[in-house]
């Protein structure tokens, strides 16, 4: 499937705060669930979003390098939690806070990933947003995508490790 290009909005999808969005990927991230929170919010179509990759909800804002941080630790065994700004089909934009956890089967091997995402508040958003840009704009300066990407998650780690806190830690502090 080819991901649509989709030109964001700046008009934010709305979703209470009691309301959770729920999807379920394979291990390559291909949806294989979504609840109706994800539909509603997402505007997509059952039949359009189910076998697509959970990345057609990116927002071209979101760092990449938080993404590599989440798939290392999820394609580990590990659950992560971290804030992420999605890109609805119709180019309307929604921040969650995001629990995504490995999927397993009754013998304990992992056949795909599991994300609970709740709506963060507008503090938790402008805490988080400024240091999302920063690592946006430092991805952006290299030609290289991918070394972009590496410079950006080494600045991650190091504010990180500059306030002694993992990115789960971090993420609670906000």
């Amino acid at each position: 499937m080819v991901r649509p290009v989709i030109t964001p909005s700046g008009v934010e999808s709305p979703f209470g705060e009691n309301e959770i969005i729920v999807s379920k990927t394979d291990l390559k991230g291909r949806i294989t669930y979504v609840n109706d929170v994800f539909l509603r919010v997402s505007r997509y179509d059952f039949k359009e979003i189910v076998g697509a990759p959970h990345n057609i909800i990116r927002h071209p804002d979101m760092p990449g390098c938080v993404f590599k941080l989440m798939w290392d630790t999820i394609q580990n065994g590990g659950e992560m939690f971290a804030y992420v700004l999605n890109l609805a089909s119709n180019g309307d934009h929604y921040w969650v806070f995001a629990h995504v956890t490995p999927s397993r089967d009754v013998d304990g091997r992992m056949i795909g990933f599991h994300s609970n995402r709740r709506k963060p508040t507008p503090e938790q958003v402008a805490r988080i947003a400024p240091l999302y840009r920063m690592l946006r704009e430092q991805e952006e300066r290299w030609p290289n995508r991918k070394d972009g990407m590496a410079q950006a998650h080494a600045t991650l780690m190091a504010t990180l490790s500059e306030r002694g806190l993992n990115y789960e830690q971090f993420a609670f502090s906000i």
